[in-house]
This record gives C-alpha cells, sequence and structure tokens, in this order.
C-alpha cells in the first residue's frame, strides 16, 4: 500500500472476536495501527491518536470514518447494468470499448470498481484495477470480497478484479507494449453530476489530478485494441486529450472517448 497520512483501524463498539481478528489482519496487512475500542466514541479515539481517519470493521461491513462522513463500499450501478447485460440489453460503456470474452481490462481509475466489475463481467477474464488511493484501494479490496451481490455473474465478475494501490500513470511506463486489449479511464469525480452529500467523504479522498496527453499516449502504447476515456457530455477533455470519436446515448450526461489502436 502507498503511503497514507495517519489512519487507524478499529472495530464498532459492539463487536466480536471475528471483527477484532479481521481488524488485526487488516492492520498487519496495510501497515497501519490496530486500536481497541474499548467502547470510546471514534472523535475521541482520533483526538488521542491526533488521527482525521479511521478504518472501522463491523459484521459484513467495512467503513472510512472521514471528517466528511462515512465511506463505504458498494457497487453502485453495477449490479443493475449486469442485470440489463443479462437481458441482451446493451451498454455504451462496452460499446465504446468493444469487449469480448477473453479480453484483458486495465481500469486506470478503479474507485468502487462500479465499471470494472461490468468489464468483468462483459469479458470473463482478469480486470486490473489501479487506485492511487490507499483507502479507496483498501475499501475496494475488501468490498469486492465482503459484499453481498444481487446475481451470482456479479460476485463471479467481483472475483476476476485484482487492486492494485497505484498511480496509473507510473504504471503504465512500467508495463510492455501492447499488453493490454482495453485501457480505460474514469476521472469523472473531477466534474461530478451529483452534488449528493454521500459522495462527499469520497470526493475528499479521491484523485482529482487531471489525466496528461504524456498518459493517454503510454496508454495508446500499451493497448492492443482500444483507449476509453468517460466523461461529461459536455466536457472539453475529449478534445484536449485527443479523443478523435465519441459515443453515448442521445440523452445522456455520460459520453465515452475512443482511441482505437492499429
Amino acid at each position: 500500500m502507498r503511503q497514507m497520512d495517519n489512519f487507524f483501524i478499529t472495530t464498532g463498539r459492539k463487536t466480536d472476536g471475528n471483527c477484532i481478528a479481521k481488524a488485526h489482519f487488516l492492520a498487519e496487512k496495510y501497515h497501519a495501527r490496530f486500536v481497541y475500542r474499548n467502547n470510546k466514541s471514534l472523535p475521541q479515539i482520533k483526538k488521542e491518536l491526533n488521527s482525521t481517519i479511521a478504518v472501522v470493521v463491523k459484521k459484513g461491513k467495512i467503513s472510512i470514518n472521514t471528517s466528511s462522513g462515512e465511506l463505504f463500499f458498494h457497487p453502485n450501478m453495477a449490479q443493475l447494468r449486469i442485470k440489463k447485460l443479462l437481458k441482451n440489453e446493451n451498454d455504451n460503456m462496452l460499446t465504446a470499448m468493444d469487449l469480448k470474452q477473453g479480453m484483458s481490462v486495465l481500469d486506470c481509475t478503479l474507485g468502487f470498481a462500479s465499471d470494472a466489475l461490468v468489464s468483468a463481467f462483459q469479458s470473463k477474464s482478469l480486470v486490473i484495477g489501479l487506485e492511487s488511493n490507499p483507502l479507496i484501494s483498501l475499501i475496494t479490496a475488501e468490498g469486492l470480497g465482503l459484499f453481498p451481490f444481487s446475481t451470482e455473474e456479479t460476485a463471479k465478475a467481483a472475483a476476476n478484479i485484482r487492486v492494485i494501490n497505484t498511480d496509473y500513470g507510473e504504471y503504465l511506463k512500467k508495463i510492455p507494449d501492447k499488453s493490454i486489449d482495453i485501457v480505460y479511464f474514469d476521472p469523472m469525480f473531477r466534474h461530478p453530476l451529483t452534488n449528493s452529500l454521500s459522495f462527499n467523504p469520497l470526493r475528499t479522498l479521491a484523485n482529482m489530478s487531471a489525466i496528461t496527453p504524456a498518459s493517454i499516449q503510454a496508454a495508446c502504447r500499451v493497448a492492443r485494441h482500444r483507449v476509453v476515456l468517460k466523461e461529461n457530455s459536455k466536457s472539453h477533455e475529449f478534445h484536449r486529450l485527443g479523443f478523435p470519436l465519441i459515443c453515448g446515448g442521445r440523452y445522456s450526461s455520460i459520453h465515452y472517448g475512443i482511441i482505437k489502436i492499429k
């Protein structure tokens, strides 16, 4: 795990041996400090440790408590999208990717892996998800294994996602030419389409850096088939980053830029 400002791992106030063991395991795995709850409030522990972030382990759930609120894994629209795919309905992202079974996908901006779940369902193959923030990476990696998905197909897709806590710019520099079929970017949290308070904790942690032309060039070197960018339909990023093709629903607020690799 990449370096992160001071955080600690604890349990809920009402806990059991399994939760304590899981919290100990995560603290060791992610090189964090484990703190016994001892019926103390999170603000009290944060003050004692001079920390602003707590990872809290409860039965069937791991959450991050920040100054902006609680953050926990949820696949968002992925399950609904997969149910529609099971009914042979189209998905604009998959159309943009031209993703076929057996193809590999590198999701450079994983977040909560909603798009990665849909990609993994379609490809029936490994999807590598890169997440630069170590806490989002932690909660997504653990959440993919804990979340009670509504369909077996979504659970299988989750098992095919490999979460890596790293910066995509650095990762792209290290992998060989034409080693991945699809390279995908979704920097949507720089220009969120919603003002929902539930997204505030994620925005606090999310990487707001703009994608650079150099990263797109590196993606084109790595990709065998396509490089795809998800953005607001009114975004100027497609032009700035050199995406010649754009697809998406006529009335959709989200569009996809496409670079086909020859």
